[in-house]
């Protein structure tokens, strides 16, 4: 059993290492919110980052759709297999981050990093569509 000092260093060390998302990368305030009331305990942050994710996939689907009404019919068909692509990249890199020898950090981390992909091609095709 782990002491409750040691369990104070681990729970500052994960909420260390989960608090760089908060740069301007388009996360929301809710989730912001949620990670410090979830106090570095490993199951709330995941919930939290699991919330986020799906503001953040709304997100995408909505700015990749933003960009396909803009579209030409072969500019289309080049966004749709990038977006692909990226679905791939974006799995096999992350599931990479799931280390099974890492512990309760690995899920998090593992979670951490669907989230920012996620937000990070979001902000990309945001970007993308101004241009326009």
């Amino acid at each position: 059993m782990m002491s409750s000092f040691k369990y104070g260093v681990v729970a500052g060390l994960i909420a260390a290492a989960v608090q760089p998302v908060f740069a301007d990368d388009g996360l929301s305030q809710v989730f912001s919110i949620c990670m410090d009331q979830a106090g570095g305990v490993t199951p709330s942050m995941v919930e939290c980052i699991g919330a986020e994710t799906e503001r953040q996939d709304v997100r995408l689907n909505k700015a990749y759709q933003s960009v396909m009404e803009s579209l030409s019919a072969e500019r289309k068909k080049q966004l749709q297999e990038t977006q692909r692509l990226w679905l791939k990249y974006r799995k096999a890199n992350c599931d990479f981050y799931y280390d099974p020898d890492g512990g309760t950090i690995a899920r998090v981390n593992v979670n951490d990093c669907f989230m920012s992909a996620t937000a990070a091609r979001a902000k990309e095709l945001e970007a993308f569509k101004q241009q326009d």
